[in-house]
C-alpha cells in the first residue's frame, strides 16, 4: 500500500491491551500501520483502552469495526467461540483479517473460512504464527535438508496451570487444546506434514475452579496426551493442558535417523535450538537469532503481504488441518477411537540457507 495499513481491533482484553499493541506500538511508529479503531463488548474496557494507546474511535458493536471504510485489516482478539463469525464477517466485507488461534472452533465454520479467504479481496492470517520465527525456520532447514535423516519421532509440549480469568477458557468452545496445544500441533505439522491419524487420552483433572472469583464447573477436558501418525511409521505425541504447574527442557524434539534437533524455550517464545548429528558426536547449542521475536508476528506479516502483495506463508488450510486434528484429538479422548484425518494441507517453506557457523560444541556423549 501506498500509504499505513488503518488496523481496527475487535478485543480488548489482555492479548490485545499487551502483546498486540507492544508490537502495533513499533509499527506505527515506524510508519506501518495506523491503529484507528478498537471494539469491545464491554463499554468501560474499550474506552479505556482508547485512552490508553490514543485511538481515535472505539466502539461496542464488531460490526461497525467490519463495515467501517477506515479500516483495512481487522484483528480478531476476542474469546475463542466468536473467531470464527467474526472473521468470516470481515473476510466477506472484503477486509484483510489476523485472526487468533483457533481459527474457529467447529470444522463447518472453519471450512467457510477457508473458502472465504480464496474468494476475499482481503488477505486471511490465522494464528498461531510460529512458523515465522526464526528458531522455527532453522529448525526446518535441518529437517529438510536430511541433517538429523528421515524423523521418525517427535515429542511436544505447552501447558501451564489454567487462567484464573475468563470463564469461556472452561466452557465449550474452550480448553488447553484450543488455547494452548494448537501450538504444538502447527509447529510439528509445519515440520512433519499432515496428520494421517490421531489418537487421545484426555479427561478433567480439576473438576471445579476459581474463575473471576466465582467456583466454576470445568465443562471440558484439561489434561490431554496425543498421539499423532504422519504415515511410514513417522509419529509424534503432544502433551498438553491447563493441569501442569511447571517444566523446564525442550518444547520441542525430533528424533532422525541421524540425529536429533530440539527446541529450548516454547515454540510461541524459543530460546535457540540444540542439535546433535551422529557423525558430529557432540550436541551444538544454536542460539536464537531474533530472542525479540514476538509470538504476535502474524500481525508484521500481515502487514508485510499487504504491503507487497503476496499471499500469507501462514495458510488458512493449515490452520483448519490444526483444528481438525484438535477436534478429532477431542473426540478420540472421549471414546478411545483413532481417527482419520480427512484434510491436507501444502506445509510452508523457506530458504534452505547455509549451515549456521555460530554454534559450540557442549559436550561428546557418555560412555
Amino acid at each position: 500500500m501506498s500509504r499505513p495499513v488503518n488496523v481496527g481491533f475487535i478485543g480488548c482484553g489482555s492479548v490485545m491491551n499487551g502483546p498486540y499493541m507492544s508490537l502495533a506500538r513499533e509499527l506505527r511508529e515506524r510508519g506501518r500501520i495506523r491503529t484507528v479503531a478498537a471494539c469491545d463488548v464491554d463499554p468501560e474496557r474499550a474506552l479505556a483502552t482508547g485512552e490508553r494507546h490514543d485511538i481515535p474511535w472505539v466502539s461496542t458493536d464488531p460490526q461497525q469495526i467490519i463495515d467501517s471504510p477506515d479500516v483495512d485489516a481487522v484483528l480478531v482478539l476476542t474469546s475463542m467461540p466468536e473467531h470464527g463469525p467474526l472473521a468470516l464477517a470481515a473476510l466477506e466485507a472484503g477486509k484483510h483479517v489476523l485472526v487468533e488461534k483457533p481459527m474457529s472452533v467447529t470444522l463447518d465454520e472453519a471450512a467457510k473460512l477457508v473458502e472465504a479467504a480464496k474468494e476475499s479481496a482481503g488477505h486471511l492470517v490465522c494464528a498461531p504464527s510460529v512458523i515465522l520465527s526464526p528458531t522455527y525456520q532453522d529448525m526446518w532447514r535441518h529437517i529438510t535438508r536430511g541433517d538429523i535423516g528421515r524423523v521418525h519421532l517427535a515429542r511436544a509440549r505447552y501447558g501451564w496451570a489454567g487462567p484464573w480469568w475468563g470463564q469461556w477458557f472452561y466452557r465449550s468452545g474452550g480448553g488447553p487444546l484450543f488455547d494452548l496445544g494448537v501450538y504444538n500441533v502447527t509447529s510439528l505439522t509445519g515440520w512433519l506434514g499432515p496428520v494421517r491419524r490421531v489418537t487421545a487420552m484426555a479427561g478433567t483433572a480439576t473438576p471445579e475452579r476459581v474463575v473471576d472469583d466465582e467456583l466454576i464447573k470445568v465443562e471440558v477436558e484439561d489434561n490431554f496426551q496425543i498421539l499423532l501418525d504422519f504415515g511410514d511409521a513417522t509419529f509424534a505425541s503432544i502433551t498438553t493442558g491447563f493441569s501442569m504447574q511447571a517444566y523446564r527442557g525442550p518444547a520441542i524434539e525430533v528424533y532422525g535417523s541421524k540425529g536429533t534437533v530440539q527446541m529450548m524455550g516454547d515454540d510461541w517464545a524459543p530460546a535457540g535450538y540444540e542439535l546433535w548429528q551422529n557423525d558430529v558426536g557432540a550436541w551444538k547449542i544454536h542460539g536464537d537469532r531474533d530472542p525479540r521475536w514476538p509470538w504476535t508476528d502474524g500481525l508484521r506479516h500481515l502487514v508485510d503481504c499487504i504491503d507487497n502483495d503476496v499471499a500469507p506463508s501462514i495458510t488458512p488450510e493449515h490452520a483448519y488441518h490444526a483444528l481438525e486434528v484438535m477436534i478429532r484429538a477431542i473426540d478420540a479422548g472421549r471414546d478411545g477411537q483413532t481417527r482419520t484425518i480427512e484434510s491436507i494441507f501444502t506445509p510452508p517453506t523457506f530458504d534452505t540457507g547455509d549451515d549456521r557457523q555460530d554454534a559450540h560444541l557442549v559436550h561428546a556423549p557418555e560412555r
